[in-house]
Order: structure tokens, then sequence, then C-alpha cells
């Protein structure tokens, strides 16, 4: 065991990780792109998975 996460926890914390460094970017960079309904949902899902794969 090496350490207090599970390899599917870390999985996931770097994939969040990952996905908000590249909204924030795409964000200040493409201020010409909308945010659209799908990409509300795609984020949702995000949350589910964290908080599914972190629930005990």
């Amino acid at each position: 065991n090496g350490g207090p996460y599970s390899l599917w926890q870390l999985k996931v914390i770097q994939e969040v990780i990952t996905l908000v460094v590249f909204t924030i970017f795409s964000v200040i960079a493409f201020k010409g792109e909308t945010l659209r309904w799908n990409h509300l949902v795609g984020g949702i899902f995000l949350v589910l998975a964290v908080y599914f794969i972190f629930k005990k």
C-alpha cells in the first residue's frame, strides 16, 4: 500500500485536475467559443465520478 489513496482514486484525481486546467485554459484562450449543455453534463458526470470513487 503506497498511501491513503487507491489506484482508481489517484486516476480520477489526475483526470479532474487535467480537465480543470484545460477548461480554464480554454475559457481564457478561446473567448469566442460558447459553453453548451453537453459541456455542463460532462462536468456533472466528473463530479459524480469523484463522488462515487471516494464513497466508502
